[in-house]
């Protein structure tokens, strides 16, 4: 859509909703008069109406989702409360001189609407306070950053490259020479069919990849490589060459552990007996 067509769309839209509140200025002006305001209260009193459903409707416009829908059931709430009170004025003839006359000839009737159209001021400061400081606070995204992420596309992304591969995938076996045969080997009987020679199983060479493997959780206890199960004199002789260039402050249960991969028990074990070993010494 063009600006020239949604400018004119904004200004029919502005007209229509003029034209409304001029509508509805009258029926709730006597209502007002109707419930005992006095002449300036009754005046201004459709500003708190219909001027709290244009709030509310901006509101829902600038507002993110969870803030639009509690704007949405104001904007809700006052229209029905204003067409109830303009469908009132129309069956009531008395509200049309103005003054202090019933809303309706049954009295509960009566004070449920009086109820009505004096909580709406009410109404109108605590909602139109709130939905101003939810509009305050609410701060939007940068423009750059949204236009940034909506005109990305995938194929800007960077894609994987992998490492280029400077020898073949599959290496082939190096070629058998012949062998010629000897003035010996000619002589002799060939009694025994000569044995061909048998296909050497092709290599394959695994291409070099550059990107980096993706880290992965624990791995479980049955994909686990299981150590052979060792005497505590294979242990002791284990932790013996793993730490014989170790100093004493180096000679830890931890270090030991991680060296001879061992349990914690059996580690602080080895510690106590290396360190009796290099006191006797």
């Amino acid at each position: 859509m063009s600006r020239a067509s949604k400018f004119w769309m904004v200004l029919g839209l502005l007209a229509v909703v003029g034209m409304a509140f001029r509508v509805s200025w009258n029926a709730l002006r006597d209502v007002a008069s109707a419930i005992g305001a006095d002449p300036t209260a009754a005046t201004v009193y459709p500003l708190v109406v219909d001027g709290l459903m244009a709030l509310a409707l901006v509101a829902a416009l600038v507002l993110p989702q969870a803030d639009r829908r509690f704007a949405l059931r104001v904007l809700a709430g006052y229209t029905a409360a204003s067409l109830v009170l303009n469908y009132v004025h129309g069956l009531v003839p008395n509200l049309h001189g103005g003054g202090r006359v019933p809303l309706a000839a049954w009295a509960p009737a009566h004070w449920a609407l009086v109820l009505l159209a004096s909580s709406l001021p009410v109404g109108s400061i605590f909602f139109g306070s709130d939905l101003v400081a939810k509009a305050l606070h609410h701060k939007p995204e940068s423009a750059e950053n949204t236009q940034g992420s909506a005109n990305r596309s995938v194929s800007d992304l960077p894609e994987p490259s992998d490492a280029e591969v400077d020898f073949p995938l599959y290496e082939a076996p190096d070629p058998i020479p012949p062998v010629e045969p000897t003035q010996e080997s000619a002589e002799a009987p060939t009694s025994e069919p000569v044995a061909e020679p048998t296909e050497v199983p092709v290599k394959s060479l695994a291409a070099a990849v550059s990107r980096p493997r993706r880290t992965t959780g624990t791995v479980p206890q049955s994909a686990r490589t299981k150590l052979p199960a060792r005497s505590p004199e294979e242990l002791l002789t284990a932790a013996r060459s793993a730490t014989a260039d170790w100093k004493d402050s180096e000679l830890t249960a931890d270090r030991i552990r991680v060296a001879v991969r061992t349990s914690s028990d059996r580690a602080r074990t080895l510690r106590d007996a290396l360190k009796a070993e290099r006191v006797a010494v």
